[in-house]
């Protein structure tokens, strides 16, 4: 019989990020339990078994909303149904490659014959090309058939390698900053900084303020368990902040940037690889290290703004920058 896990065992050994674990307790997709001898919630067997079975329903590429039904439907009728429909949507993606790929061919074809003739054929004006093209539906991803886990993590390795990774360089800036260690650190420190904004009307002092966090430290560096999570929020150079927020300076620097929605962080992972196989590029971690994700932040965006409209329901929805800090690969 498995042992209780910590958060951070989890965390490590699943390649899941303690956000993540937060967001599919709260979805109800997973439970933890308290344990008189632990300060902290842990995760039993069945959470653990309930978690894998998640891990493999995201990499086959089906949402948080559907996973939820098809884990709770024990008769499986909606679950036969969900996958069903993936299927079918998987069905349509497969043929736009075929099509996309026919016509490839058609033009490689074109191009080789118009080479060995000594001849041009300017594609861009194509008007053929032109007209196909407008007219095909994009595919999402690639997935074929059924498969074995380690096939599925090379055909999902496959399909996220080519990332639309931006390069950004952050200025120096002024931040007050919240720093919090224990259980359930995001929500401790969110809450203070949440009261700053609004009671220090930031936004109209500072309407391009921008939001960051990371976590410090890491889970799996402290021996109990536990790990923390701090905030950033930029602000005026001479503006005080109240306790518990501190004032820092940050230095700035250049960033490997990815855009995702709240809570897909497994695409850290991706970035990382991203980053690694760079021509250009290669990754400047922080000298603190793993303590403090090597440097890494993760930006919210539209933070401070939805803060100072006191979080409307109809307000922008939330993404977030993954951030990682990169320089010029040495040749």
């Amino acid at each position: 019989m498995m042992e209780n896990l910590t958060i951070s065992q989890v965390s490590k050994m699943y390649d899941v990020t303690p956000r993540m674990l937060r967001h599919y307790e709260k979805l109800g997709l997973i439970e933890t339990i308290r344990r008189e001898d632990y300060a902290y919630r842990v995760y039993d067997e069945n959470a653990v078994r309930r978690l894998q079975q998640i891990i493999i329903l995201r990499k086959l590429r089906i949402p948080l909303k559907q996973i939820s039904v098809i884990l709770q439907d024990k008769e499986q009728l909606e679950a036969l149904q969900i996958l069903r429909e993936n299927i079918a949507e998987l069905d349509g993606e497969i043929a736009s490659l075929d099509k996309i790929r026919s016509i490839l061919s058609a033009f490689a074809e074109r191009l080789d014959k118009s080479i060995r003739r000594k001849t041009h054929i300017d594609l861009l004006e194509d008007t053929e090309l032109v007209k196909v093209v407008s007219t095909l539906i994009l595919p999402k991803n690639a997935l074929k058939e059924n498969t074995s886990m380690n096939e599925l993590n090379i055909a999902d390795e496959t399909l996220w390698k080519n990332l639309n990774v931006r390069i950004v360089l952050l200025p120096p800036f002024t931040v007050a900053s919240n720093h919090y260690i224990g259980e359930n650190p995001e929500e401790h420190v969110d809450k203070p900084m949440d009261k700053f904004i609004r009671e220090s009307r930031l936004y109209e002092i500072k309407p391009d303020s921008r939001f960051f966090g990371f976590n410090h430290p890491n889970p799996g560096v402290r021996d109990d368990g536990l790990y923390g999570y701090e905030i950033w929020v930029t602000i005026p150079d001479d503006m005080e902040v109240p306790a518990p927020l501190t004032k820092k300076k940050f230095d700035g620097g250049l960033f490997a940037a990815y855009t995702i929605k709240f809570p897909e962080f497994h695409y850290w992972e991706k970035l990382g690889k991203w980053v690694e196989n760079n021509e250009i590029y290669e990754p400047n971690w922080s000298e603190q290290g793993f303590e403090i994700m090597g440097g890494c932040l993760e930006e919210h965006l539209n933070w401070v703004y939805s803060s100072h409209m006191g979080w409307p329901k109809n307000g922008i929805d939330g993404q977030i920058d993954l951030l990682l800090p990169i320089k010029k690969r040495v040749k």
